[in-house]
């Protein structure tokens, strides 16, 4: 329950809310992960990237960004960060992830080229 202690003013507005649980798919001995916070293993970005590790050994194979976010530097970096909200099994070899902006991707697994649909 909030009081009106809650939203006083030159109180910092909240930050905003954790990335969705993603639950992680298995297609071809790999098995596909939302790697949520890149910038913690110093990739360019937190969102938008997908892990593979082999289904048997759970060794990472690779990482792949799925869509650049363009960060500008006058904003709070983590109001801008768009994290994937699902993967699914597609068709022919392919993983289709949608992120939280509701926009679909699909990724080639025997190529790892990405297109946006």
């Amino acid at each position: 329950m909030m009081n009106d202690d809650d939203n006083a003013p030159g109180m910092p507005e909240p930050k905003r809310v954790g990335p969705p649980e993603v639950a992680p798919v298995t297609i071809g001995g790999l098995r596909f992960e939302a790697l949520h916070w890149g910038r913690e293993r110093g990739l360019p970005q937190n969102g938008g990237l997908v892990e593979a590790f082999d289904a048997a050994s759970g060794a990472r194979q690779w990482v792949l960004q799925i869509y650049a976010i363009d960060y500008d530097p006058t904003l709070e970096e983590d109001v801008q960060d768009i994290f994937i909200e699902k993967l699914k099994a597609g068709p022919h070899g392919t993983l289709k992830v949608v992120d939280e902006n509701g926009r679909h991707f699909v990724v080639d697994l025997a190529t790892l080229t990405v297109t946006q649909k």
